[in-house]
């Protein structure tokens, strides 16, 4: 894996100031998956809460619907999910 297909989140209190993201073994995201998945969910924010989810399920021990590679992280398995169409968003109908 490439060091610039890495997203790092630094800690609170580091510069950047954004909190750290807890998935899987504190790996940061990949960020090839990250613009795979916002092409699929073009809003950040709702792509960012789905994501929180689908993680937070599967920390709760929710088996993952891909083939998990090794050093996957949750977030990194909850994006593969929503990149190949085994986590949708059900839009309500207008």
């Amino acid at each position: 894996m490439e060091p610039n297909n890495i997203i790092d989140f630094a800690a609170p209190g580091e510069p950047g100031g954004t909190p750290r993201v807890a998935h899987g073994k504190d790996q940061p995201m990949r960020s090839d998956l990250v613009e795979q998945a916002s092409e699929i969910i073009k809003d950040p924010p709702l792509l960012i809460n789905v994501v929180s989810k689908r993680v937070k399920e599967l920390n709760l021990g929710r088996s993952p619907l891909v083939k998990v590679g090794p050093r996957m992280g949750t977030a990194d398995i909850a994006l593969l999910e929503i990149i190949e169409g085994k986590v949708v968003i059900d839009e309500p109908e207008e």
